[in-house]
């Protein structure tokens, strides 16, 4: 995967590409301070997977640039990274896969891989968890035990790791829910959602938070309306 990073400020560009290598750490990342020397890259082949592009930098502002790079390379995603929502409207209408404020988080980079992966199959967004690397669709849930996190992969496997499960939260993408206060639950693996659990397709049953039952059913609920309007964009519905 090829991926760039374009920020004039360079402790920005910094942070993003550290990000960057816990989420990515195998992709090859470049980096630029501006628009024109980015351009110039994006002539070369084959062409950039995913652009973190900030907006606000001198010359043309990264709207311009991104204008730009789409007319030659139009399946190109784009993440824009900004201070301001200013250019929120311009940014989506070039169909770009995130526009995250400052300062760029493991979370909202994850998410914008999972977008890409939606769009592109070849691109699955993982983690690195000590020595493992794990693609998160491969991952049920992650449920807290003694100081480490269970992480139950679709195949049945069980992995453990010495992290918290706050930490790992932030890597992952808009499709997994914390359902109670150690339990994390990728949605797609969920089979029914009742009043006062989720049942995932293996069976296990596992309790949602009683005060935030309301909001676990509402941001699952989303999920499945999202999944359906996903799917009618890819049958050209």
């Amino acid at each position: 995967m090829r991926i760039a990073v374009c920020d004039d400020d360079r402790h920005d560009r910094e942070q993003v590409l550290q990000v960057l290598r816990d989420v990515e750490p195998e992709a090859a990342t470049e980096e630029f301070e501006d628009g024109a020397s980015l351009l110039e890259a994006a002539r070369r082949t084959p062409p950039f997977d995913i652009i973190f592009l900030d907006i606000y930098m001198p010359g043309e502002n990264g709207i311009k640039t991104a204008e730009a790079i789409l007319s030659q390379a139009p399946r190109t995603g784009l993440v824009f990274i900004t201070t301001s929502r200013d250019f929120a409207v311009d940014a989506f209408s070039l169909r770009a896969l995130h526009y995250i404020i400052k300062p760029v988080t493991a979370k909202s980079v994850t998410e914008a891989f999972w977008r890409l992966r939606e769009i592109r199959p070849g691109s699955a967004a993982s983690i690195n968890v000590g020595r493992e690397r794990i693609y998160l669709d491969k991952i049920c849930t992650l449920t807290s035990a003694n100081h480490a996190v269970e992480i139950l992969l679709s195949d049945g496997q069980q992995i453990k790791v010495w992290s918290s499960l706050t930490e790992l939260e932030q890597k992952l993408g808009r499709r997994f829910l914390k359902i109670n206060r150690g339990v994390i639950v990728n949605m797609d693996c969920i089979e029914e959602m009742r009043p006062d659990r989720c049942v995932l397709r293996n069976g296990q049953e596992l309790f949602l938070a009683v005060r935030e039952r309301g909001t676990i059913t509402a941001a699952y609920q989303d999920h499945l309306l999202d999944r359906v309007t996903r799917s009618k964009k890819e049958a050209g519905l």
